[in-house]
């Protein structure tokens, strides 16, 4: 359990975190590793699992009608993924599919709201990581829109 609980406190989604709630989630959670096509979860599916990529990379997806599944953002190292544990309907809004060798620690999202709804301050400990990460998340969304339109506009 150490061992997971430090590699909890050296991901940077949990930098400089309580070490007491540490120790709560760390109970809750798993390091696993998946190969390169392993589907995490899909677009819809029962949002119940939280995860940070400790190495590897994951993409996100969404499903196109006409196009198939199309790649919004790579997960990479030190980055966190799944949210919608936290996020009524509890349903994940995208796909994510892991596209090199991954490791990743896995915790349990129902379990972890529980906590969050017992416990007020681990709540608002985690709240502030999310929206941080979730930001972060869409300024890349915003860019790379960006990008889009302005390739769109150079065709023209």
């Amino acid at each position: 359990m150490k061992n997971l609980e430090q590699t909890l406190a050296n991901h940077p989604f949990f930098y400089n975190f309580p070490e007491e709630y540490l120790q709560r989630i760390a109970g809750q959670a798993q390091i696993l590793q998946y190969k390169e096509g392993d589907v995490l979860f899909n677009e819809g599916g029962k949002a119940d699992k939280f995860y940070l990529v400790i190495r590897g990379k994951v993409v996100l997806e969404t499903y196109a009608p006409g196009k198939g599944a199309i790649i919004l953002q790579t997960v990479e190292d030190g980055e966190m993924l799944g949210w919608s544990w936290l996020v009524a309907p509890y349903k994940y809004r995208f796909g994510a599919r892991v596209n090199s060798m991954t490791e990743m620690i896995v915790i349990n999202g129902e379990e972890l709201r529980r906590q969050c709804e017992n416990d007020p301050r681990l709540g608002y400990e985690l709240m502030k990581r999310m929206v941080h990460a979730i930001t972060f998340r869409l300024e890349q969304t915003r860019l790379l829109m960006m990008d889009v339109y302005a390739n769109r506009a150079n065709k023209k």
